[in-house]
């Protein structure tokens, strides 16, 4: 990826490794997930337990998240330094409140959105979800990203009734009948095919009709990449290497969870992440390494998110995401 289309924010003078690895004190980092922790995390867990970060200086503190658009305002508040959120969310959120966090690690190549839905009640396609009965949280990225997607598919944005559900009740109110379907993050699905046959379900991934959008992103508050910049890369460092290591061994790398959440179930946890790896590790990801960008496939979702969401103006490339922060190269290429 040639960098110097994706400039940073600002510049400050970059401090050397040694100035938080030898420093007495490890430096304390706040950092909000987007939801529950599972293995769609397991890269964070991996390198805190491995001692990742206490190689860089730091000693950051994971939260559990309320969504992956809600985890862009902690961030912007200053409640917390760094999260885990949608790059869709964090466009529309710099078009009306400016430049105040900024992604600096694609974690998601492609957005694992999807709508699943029962067979049995006609949908086998994106069509055929004309008129149906689909289950979101009020303020979610699937459904967010849904008129994206429709435009792919050849619908109208208003083609089925959106039934405002709990994260927590998707399952239930498909598994009993209230609705004919429900979004998801793809890999937040497993809970679901242990109730429903997965034959008897219709998985409809956005990225497969063409609306192939960025997921969700390690953010950072502007200020902290400003003000702190190696601190970001110290962070940016030892998460690419608990990535690397949770996409060779993922079994293993439940254990990392497992001792964060003890009631998760490690051999479940592994199935789930082979579904959130397949968003990670993509021909882009293998061409380009984790964590990167297209400057053409930035420009083009923030194209479609400022139409979608008629954006008087929409973000700047460079203000979304921030390449400057990211580790070398050689790091980043897969080796799973």
């Amino acid at each position: 990826m040639q960098r110097r289309h994706l400039l940073a924010l600002g510049t400050a003078a970059t401090l050397p490794l040694f100035s938080f690895a030898q420093g007495s004190k490890p430096q304390p980092l706040k950092f909000t997930l987007d939801f529950r922790i599972s293995a769609q995390v397991a890269p964070f867990f991996v390198a805190q337990a491995k001692g990742y970060y206490a190689q860089e200086g730091l000693a950051p503190s994971f939260d559990v998240g309320s969504g992956s658009v809600a985890a862009i305002t902690r961030v912007a508040s200053g409640a917390y330094d760094m999260g885990f959120g949608d790059l869709s969310a964090l466009m529309e959120f710099q078009a009306t409140q400016g430049p105040l966090v900024q992604a600096v690690y694609q974690y998601y190549n492609r957005a694992p959105f999807v709508i699943i839905a029962r067979k049995d009640r006609g949908v086998s396609d994106f069509k055929s979800l004309a008129g149906k009965r689909i289950a979101a949280a009020a303020v979610e990225s699937t459904r967010r990203a849904w008129p994206i997607a429709a435009r792919h598919a050849g619908l109208k944005a208003d083609a089925l009734e959106w039934v405002t559900t709990d994260f927590s009740q998707r399952d239930n109110v498909i598994v009993r009948g209230d609705v004919d379907g429900a979004t998801y993050f793809h890999d937040s699905a497993l809970s679901l095919f242990q109730r429903i046959a997965p034959a008897q379900l219709a998985v409809l991934s956005y990225a497969d009709i063409g609306a192939s959008l960025y997921g969700n992103a390690i953010l950072a508050s502007s200020k902290l990449a400003s003000e702190r910049p190696e601190l970001v890369r110290a962070f940016l460092r030892a998460t690419n290497r608990g990535v690397q290591d949770t996409l060779a061994d993922p079994l293993a790398a439940m254990a990392f969870v497992k001792q964060r959440e003890p009631m998760v179930d490690a051999q479940l946890e592994a199935q789930r992440f082979a579904l959130t790896a397949q968003y990670m590790v993509t021909a882009d990801t293998r061409a380009h390494g984790l964590g990167a960008v297209q400057p053409e496939l930035l420009a083009r979702q923030i194209g479609e998110i400022a139409q979608t969401f008629g954006l008087k103006t929409a973000p700047v490339a460079a203000s979304v995401f921030n390449a400057s922060f990211l580790p070398a190269a050689s790091e980043r290429a897969i080796k799973a």
